[in-house]
């Protein structure tokens, strides 16, 4: 599926408000950390609907730092939801660094090696929180299966929407 520029941010925009599958946390320092990370989250949709990817990398790599700190305090299970958040808000700073980048470029095609780099990396760090979603299933808790599955949709839209800008940025 190819998509246009304006697709690809209002697919962006779209991701965050729909976006059901943050976890659900018990203690209350994790409870105030998880809310800052929702917090961040929305300021980096804020941010792409304002147009300005800039603000929503540096947004949005907040948000990864945050995943990664309530990683820390988690059981192994919980912590590896957290990490694998950690994952895709890296994935999504990559690709909005990469949006800046071509912009700044100039937007002329085909993009630069380093957006393409970038969204490479993009690519390489959504397959690490794909990857480690579909292991052990089975053995997890049942109170993790709706944040599995919201972690999962994200995953599979960002998917999308990486290899939409490869195509569109003329990515090789």
């Amino acid at each position: 599926m190819r998509m246009n520029s304006a697709q690809v941010s209002m697919l962006v925009l779209w991701l965050f408000t729909a976006n059901t599958g943050w976890p659900t946390l018990g203690t209350a320092q994790v409870i105030s950390d998880e809310a800052e990370t929702a917090r961040l989250r929305v300021k980096a949709e804020d941010a792409m609907g304002n147009d300005d990817p800039d603000g929503a990398a540096l947004i949005i790599g907040r948000a990864a730092l945050m995943a990664a700190r309530l990683a820390k305090t988690q059981d192994d299970v919980k912590a590896g939801v957290y990490k694998r958040w950690e994952s895709l808000f890296r994935s999504q700073e990559h690709v909005y660094r990469a949006m800046a980048l071509f912009r700044r470029a100039g937007g002329q095609l085909p993009a630069s090696s380093g957006v393409c780099g970038s969204l490479a990396l993009a690519h390489v760090t959504l397959r690490h929180a794909i990857e480690s979603t579909g292991s052990g299933s089975e053995s997890r808790p049942l109170r993790l299966a709706g944040d599995l599955a919201g972690l999962q949709e994200s995953t599979d839209t960002w998917q999308t929407v990486i290899e939409s800008l490869v195509i569109e940025y003329q990515c090789t």
